[in-house]
């Protein structure tokens, strides 16, 4: 090690010292875990020291935010890809390819199959790796070529079978992205920045409702190819484009050798995670076991009911996926039904950011989530109750709050198993996986025969809303008597403060 490196260590070292025993986790809004829970006969700081970790750290994330923005760039594509069937049904899509009954339904649901089959091996896959920029970037990109595929097939069959590999691939990025972050952020930083991923998603349906009333309304009949065509071509090129430059900007493990960082922003950058994670499940330094992480998380029954509450959430998220049909139902063109799409989800996206930073502000996660499914509720009674324009339309606004609870959902998974890092990485997969099961099923809940009021679909949203927001309730009963539990057990044998659960 270097001079200046061991100088560095000597300096954050005091900060670490008596501390290798328990994590410094707690409840309070400190922006430096364990900073209010020192012992008496904990080493303190000096007022230097202190400060220099402070400009340090402010220093570091600043650095951090601007390379993991990429990943939002990255998730906008992913959407886009993952979506574009939809927008592509308005301008010729399903008769050009002869499509009948509910098979673009199943084209939609296929992609889910795909989707939900490859991300817990993914994820364990990525723990083991060191370049997981390179990883995730590859992925993406062959993504982008396999939508491109999808503009020049020719039949409904070989649309599905790219539509699963598309699926397939794209498993990686989303959860390795996550479990890349909570292998840089403390868990009071963990909500903002998975919302600043996760805004991909709405900011995709805004943009791509834009990009694909633009693309459908010029380039139909350019070379010969229809519209539909040339929205898979437009958005395929783009992801790789973006995927190809992400293998340059995107950080890896702080374990790695990180050339933008300086050498006190690396340190400090480990040992931020040396204080997050609990030392005695999981030892710096330890290998990482293939199968541990799996058989942990797959014999705790809270990742399986989480996985089941994320699957109901996302059962009444399926508007999503329909939402160009939805807009549709105002009697409007395709042009502007797709200009229509945007305004909901922007005011979608504003509200996924507030959410989420109270959220991390207040260490709440319960009512975060429930509290944007119960809008949403509200919008499809809303859509029930009347054909008129609109209203219909204000229900969409109501609708797109939604997206908002399952942000916050994926933080509190993390906040939960955040004690073992291999555990956490396939807990993260293993709930996303499970949720996409929610997609699948309820890719059939928008059948054409029940528009253009939907009011079957509307309403088993709102049943599958309220399960969610049960199963969340009970669940964060749970945690709040294992806090319970944890406290009474430190002031029995006078311990300092510990790991507590977000609720």
């Amino acid at each position: 090690m270097c001079q200046r490196e061991s100088a560095i260590c000597g300096l954050f070292r005091p900060y670490s010292i008596g501390m290798s025993d328990r994590p410094l986790l707690s409840t309070d809004n400190s922006p430096h875990y364990g900073a209010s829970d020192r012992s008496s006969d904990s080493p303190a700081l000096s007022e230097y020291d202190e400060q220099n970790r402070q400009t340090v750290e402010k220093r570091l994330l600043r650095k951090l935010d601007l390379r993991f923005a990429f990943l939002v760039l990255i998730y906008i594509m992913s959407c886009m890809d993952r979506t574009n069937a939809a927008a592509a049904r308005l301008r010729g899509f399903e008769e050009d390819l002869g499509m009948t009954g509910n098979q673009f339904n199943t084209l939609m649901s296929i992609f889910y199959v795909g989707y939900l089959l490859t991300q817990t091996p993914s994820n364990m896959f990525l723990v083991r790796m060191t370049r997981p920029s390179l990883y995730l970037s590859n992925c993406m990109t062959i993504c982008g070529a396999i939508t491109l595929f999808i503009g020049v097939a020719q039949t409904y069959h070989a649309i599905l079978i790219l539509r699963f590999m598309v699926g397939v691939v794209e498993a990686a990025f989303f959860p390795g992205a996550i479990f890349l972050l909570s292998r840089w952020y403390k868990r009071n930083e963990l909500g903002y920045r998975t919302a600043l991923l996760a805004c991909g998603s709405p900011i995709s349906n805004a943009f791509s409702a834009l990009t694909a009333s633009g693309i459908l309304a010029s380039l139909d009949g350019i070379l010969g190819f229809a519209g539909w065509r040339w929205l898979f071509f437009v958005e395929g090129i783009l992801t790789i484009v973006v995927a190809v430059s992400a293998i340059w900007i995107l950080p890896d493990f702080p374990s790695s050798s990180s050339v933008w960082l300086l050498p006190d922003e690396r340190i400090l950058a480990k040992l931020r995670m040396e204080e997050e994670v609990a030392v005695r499940n999981e030892h710096k330094g330890t290998p990482v076991e293939g199968w541990s992480g799996l058989i942990d998380a797959l014999t705790d029954w809270r990742v399986w009911w989480l996985g089941v509450a994320l699957i109901l959430m996302e059962a009444s998220l399926s508007f999503r996926i329909f939402f160009p049909t939805l807009s549709a139902t105002m009697g409007y063109s395709s042009t502007i039904t797709l200009l229509l799409c945007a305004p909901p989800w922007i005011l979608g996206t504003a509200t996924l950011f507030l959410v989420a930073r109270h959220s991390d502000a207040t260490g709440d996660r319960f009512w975060h989530t429930a509290g944007p499914l119960f809008v949403a509720i509200i919008g499809f009674m809303v859509a029930i109750s009347t054909m008129n324009a609109a209203v219909r339309y204000l229900s969409l606004f109501f609708m797109a709050q939604a997206p908002v609870a399952h942000v916050v959902s994926l933080t509190w998974v993390m906040n939960t198993f955040s004690q073992s890092r291999s555990k956490c990485a396939v807990a993260i997969a293993f709930i996303n996986a499970m949720s996409s099961l929610g997609y699948i099923g309820s890719s059939y809940f928008w059948p054409s025969r029940w528009g253009p009021s939907y009011a079957n679909s509307c309403s088993i949203c709102i049943l599958t809303s309220t399960m969610c927001i049960v199963m969340l309730w009970v669940f964060r009963r749970h945690l709040s008597r294992c806090n319970e539990a944890a406290e009474a057990e430190e002031q029995a044998l006078g311990l300092r403060k510990g790991f507590r659960y977000f609720l």
